[in-house]
């Protein structure tokens, strides 16, 4: 498993994936947005295969919560079909060392909505640290937020 830059291709097959309920949430219905700069999308591939992505800055934000530069907020997905597969803590692992050679933040931030268990479960087990929840300002939806420091 590894990070490869995001392209045209690897965008446009994201935006066709499409999860079971309740993470229906995570359809990315469009490609231009993960070939923005400045959201930082990344792809992540194992053997040639597109699997996931990774994104690292603003992306990982949600509204409704006092974020600052403290740390580097990262966020990511797997591919439908490949969730429930126990990738999701080599993945984090693989997308952290990427922003870590790259960014070298003192810190990871990570937002998960506070009903999805799988991704807490595997941010709580790779070192992040529950700081607040919230209620995001534009749905209501509850979310948690963890960090990792990195020093």
């Amino acid at each position: 498993m590894r990070i490869v830059a995001m392209t045209p291709g690897y965008a446009a097959d994201i935006a066709t994936w499409r999860y079971r309920p309740p993470y229906q949430r995570y359809d990315l219905t469009e490609a231009a947005p993960l070939l923005d700069p400045a959201n930082g999308f990344v792809a992540l591939v194992d053997g040639g295969e597109l699997i996931g992505f990774r994104s690292f800055g603003p992306d990982g934000r949600v509204p409704g919560w006092r974020y600052d530069d403290a740390a580097l907020d990262t966020g990511g997905g797997l591919r439908p079909s490949r969730t429930g597969q126990g990738l999701g803590r080599r993945a984090l692992a693989v997308g952290l060392a990427y922003g870590r050679e790259r960014f070298a933040p003192p810190a990871f931030r990570v937002t998960v909505a506070a009903d999805n268990a799988r991704a807490l479960r595997v941010v709580g087990s790779s070192g992040f640290v529950r700081v607040d929840e919230f209620a995001a300002s534009t749905t209501g939806l509850r979310y948690v937020v963890l960090v990792r420091p990195e020093g």
